[in-house]
């Protein structure tokens, strides 16, 4: 009899096994991204670049995603499809014919079936281009395939990332600077908002403070935000917009941190034209830009005698229990 110490390893057989379909599903979808513009690139032609049958290939597909690779094709189409119709001022024809379908009605039908909405109506009121919530693999701007992440994304790894950030953009200034007159770099700084906020008053700032909120909390939740609101807001109304916009945006981050949903990504309509962000960057981004509008505020406040508050440090705050 074969002794104990010398039976196989069945977990080193498992772990093999699972390297491998995981090898072959990446192969499989890098396959799938290429040839998303080809015709006739089907199961068959697939299996075939992979070197593997056709029936190897859509048994893989199908029981590692859930879905055959005909339908895994088709729906990622119709995802880019409709990414392309709310960043493109394409005619829907256009649009039709890249996703695969040789008519308008074909294509409308279709876009349908998966977003309840014809297309014309659905590119002026878009919500998320992705189709099926539990699907593993979707179509991820600008042209590549978004895979299940292979571990999850947490709040460690986005503050990791920030200051990866902070760290790099000091360095990428140092370099510009070097370029600069000694004059320049010892002349005293003028505030400079271009691109940020014109004119910004303590008023200003603190509404768009606010709004900051109130807007990537709508955006999120694939609602329009009003920007005239802002228009010389008074502060109870500040006041009670914070109310709902802080804790709401606050729960959204909460909930995608637990969710691992940070490299998720979704579309900002917001913009002209639309654009694609994710949830990471975004929280990335409120941070940064509200630091320095909440930094000008505190030294409006302290002209004005108001000094509790000081220069807005979070080093204290953040370390006391609140």
């Amino acid at each position: 009899m074969r002794k104990r110490d010398q039976a196989p390893d069945r977990r080193w057989w498992h772990d093999q096994s699972v390297s491998v379909t995981s090898d072959r599903l990446a192969r499989f979808l890098d396959v799938m991204a290429e040839t998303l513009d080809e015709r006739g690139v089907g199961s068959a032609e697939a299996a075939a670049r992979l070197h593997l049958s056709r029936f190897h290939v859509d048994r893989l597909v199908s029981a590692t995603l859930g879905e055959p690779p005909a339908g895994l094709r088709r729906r990622i189409l119709l995802e880019r499809a409709a990414y392309r119709l709310v960043t493109t001022d394409d005619d829907l024809l256009s649009v039709a014919l890249e996703a695969g379908y040789s008519s308008h009605e074909a294509f409308t039908r279709a876009f349908r079936r998966a977003f309840d909405r014809p297309p014309s109506r659905w590119r002026l009121a878009p919500s998320s281009y992705r189709i099926g919530r539990g699907a593993r693999v979707h179509f991820n701007p600008p042209g590549s395939l978004l895979l299940p992440a292979e571990r999850m994304v947490t709040g460690m790894d986005l503050i990791t990332r920030m200051v990866e950030h902070h760290v790099w953009l000091i360095g990428e200034m140092i370099t510009r600077a070097e370029i600069a007159s000694e004059e320049a770099l010892d002349r005293p700084i003028e505030l400079s908002v271009d691109g940020i906020d014109d004119a910004p008053t303590m008023r200003s700032l603190l509404s768009r403070l606010v709004g900051q909120l109130a807007m990537w909390h709508a955006s999120i939740h694939e609602r329009r935000y009003d920007f005239s609101v802002e228009e010389h807001e008074c502060v109870r109304s500040m006041r009670a917009r914070l109310a709902e916009a802080g804790p709401g945006f606050l729960a959204d981050v909460r909930a995608i941190v637990d969710e691992g949903r940070l490299d998720e990504t979704f579309v900002d309509t917001h913009c002209d034209p639309p654009q694609v962000f994710s949830y990471g960057g975004v929280v990335a981004h409120v941070l940064t830009f509200a630091a320095y509008r909440r930094t000008l505020v505190c030294g409006a406040l302290w002209d004005e005698g108001i000094t509790d508050l000081g220069n807005g440090d979070p080093r204290l705050w953040v370390a006391e229990v609140h």
